[in-house]
């Protein structure tokens, strides 16, 4: 009875900037470093949801749409929440808002379970490394520093994001101007900005891996602290480590629906964040 009374107080409405500050209060609560602002720039591509019980945000989910193709992103239930089955009814909420679209999500070893009941299966993995950086690399021997994107160079940065990702980001890339700086060469492009405890390199698309490796070096401060999220295959393990960047964990990458198309030159080596890939 107790739980049916609970349920019955408990809302799901779409997210909306009165609910920002219980967002934060959540994504801290699960030991997240996103701040306003990196809440603020996912929404702006995304359905958001949100679940309110006596007024307070308890639980977020999120649909950011990229075309034909989204990602599941944000899902966080209160901890005084679990056990009630509020994080699968948030999970129907965005599949619903994802209308058919091929879904990708990055999950915790807590959420696997309930991804894979509804229809999600791995696809690899995502390596989180961070730390201050104790060494910026030369750029790589024939490696011509890039230069810094202006809105001019949209166009060339979404072609390469589109065949990296296989997914139309424009939206979202054309949102990096207002609050990254991003440096482009005629083999792939890296965007820095402020994120979490202090800055993160990503998205990184390149077309081999030293182009990644001179993206990355050039897009990195010694002394700072310094975020990249990137997967075993890019082979940037060692290289981030040597900059003092260790490997702190990461997440299972799953897909579910229709698969996006595979990548023809480029290759995603930084996700712009967990989130948005």
């Amino acid at each position: 009875m107790t739980e049916r009374t609970q349920d019955q107080t408990l809302r799901i409405e779409a997210f909306a900037q009165q609910y920002l500050p219980g967002a934060v209060r959540l994504s801290q609560q699960a030991g997240w470093p996103h701040r306003p602002g990196d809440w603020a720039f996912t929404a702006a591509v995304s359905k958001g949801f949100v679940g309110i019980e006596n007024g307070e945000v308890v639980a977020t989910a999120f649909c950011s749409e990229f075309g034909d193709f989204c990602t599941i992103n944000m899902i966080i239930v209160d901890a005084a929440m679990r056990g009630r089955g509020l994080g699968r009814r948030m999970m129907d909420r965005v599949i619903a808002a994802a209308n058919g679209r091929g879904m990708s999500l990055v999950a915790t070893a807590d959420g696997l379970p309930l991804y894979e009941k509804l229809g999600f299966r791995a696809t690899g993995e995502v390596v989180q490394h961070q730390g201050i950086v104790t060494e910026v690399p030369a750029l790589p021997e024939g490696f011509a520093t890039p230069r810094i994107a202006t809105r001019d160079d949209l166009a060339a940065i979404v072609a390469m994001d589109r065949d990296a990702s296989g997914a139309d980001r424009s939206a979202m890339l054309g949102n990096l101007f207002d609050i990254a700086t991003i440096r482009i060469c005629d083999t792939g492009f890296a965007a820095v900005r402020d994120f979490g405890r202090g800055r993160t390199v990503g998205p990184v698309v390149a077309r081999d891996a030293m182009t990644a490796r001179g993206l990355i070096a050039a897009s990195a401060a010694t002394g700072g602290f310094l975020r990249l999220d990137t997967r075993p295959d890019c082979g940037l393990s060692d290289f981030l480590t040597a900059m003092g960047l260790s490997p702190v964990g990461g997440g299972i990458t799953m897909h579910c629906g229709p698969a996006r198309p595979a990548a023809k030159e480029f290759m995603t080596c930084a996700l712009t964040s967990q989130a948005l890939g």
